[in-house]
């Protein structure tokens, strides 16, 4: 509950009503200030469609510049959900942000979380995605050694970007070329879920399958990678930035056993 008072707060200073008069101008509100919000919100709630009928006469429609300022300036104290005065000066200050009441609120601030945290899994398998994609990329560019592409995506001095480059540049030496004609090759990720949600590390569980032909130098020789296999992925922040750190893939360096 003091997640949603601290966000009641938030919202009436951000209201229109209130940064277009002289409140939107005032960084520390006092008493006079409080007496100005009390009156916009007043002249707001008498016109409000949740307050014709009796609505009005259960909750009133008006909000003391004393309760105001109260509300603003003290911390939040878990008696304070059980008074139902209270409850009800949150309803009317609701009303005035444009909700039917409290709960309305509430229902809306839990929505918006889940659209949050949701918007924040969709961002980390976009990184998973990404990475398939480049490295899709990089296969083709084969033989030449390319790493620098995965810049944006794996962080240079991370334990997997140095086991994918040993073991790259190693089909590269061997002059592995990736066949792309006709969709030869191709890859498919799907079902990605975060399985760790930490401040500064997200690991993610996808399933994958690489469908990959490569052909050697002037041999011809193929060399075939027909894998569906589940791996890890872990996402660390590091200067406030997001890569790959690190993966768990059972089936790496498969290609440089083949000799």
């Amino acid at each position: 509950m003091k997640t949603i008072y601290n966000s009641i707060r938030e919202e009436i200073v951000k209201h229109s009503k209130i940064k277009n008069s002289v409140l939107g101008n005032v960084k520390d509100w006092k008493r006079s200030h409080y007496i100005i919000l009390s009156e916009i919100i007043k002249d707001e709630l008498s016109e409000s469609e949740e307050l014709k009928g009796g609505k009005k006469f259960e909750i009133g429609n008006t909000i003391s510049h004393v309760t105001l300022q109260r509300f603003f300036e003290n911390d939040y104290q878990d008696k304070t959900h059980n008074d139902l005065r209270f409850l009800k000066t949150l309803d009317k200050i609701c009303i005035f942000l444009g909700f039917k009441d409290l709960n309305a609120y509430i229902q809306f601030v839990r929505e918006k979380k889940q659209e949050t945290e949701s918007g924040d899994e969709a961002f980390f398998s976009d990184i998973v995605y990404k990475y398939c994609s480049t490295a899709f990329e990089f296969y083709k560019k084969f033989p030449e050694h390319n790493t620098h592409l995965f810049k944006e995506l794996v962080f240079d001095d991370s334990p997997f970007l140095e086991r994918a480059s040993q073991f790259s540049k190693e089909l590269c030496e061997r002059e592995f070329q990736l066949v792309t004609k006709n969709n030869r090759s191709n890859f498919e990720v799907f079902d990605i879920h975060m399985v760790t949600d930490e401040p500064d590390k997200k690991i993610l569980e996808t399933q994958e399958f690489w469908n990959l032909l490569f052909k050697v130098g002037e041999t011809g020789e193929e060399n075939f990678v027909n894998q569906l296999n589940t791996q890890i992925y872990f996402i660390r922040k590091i200067d406030n930035v997001w890569k790959i750190w690190d993966n768990y893939n059972p089936d790496a360096g498969r290609l440089n056993n083949k000799k």
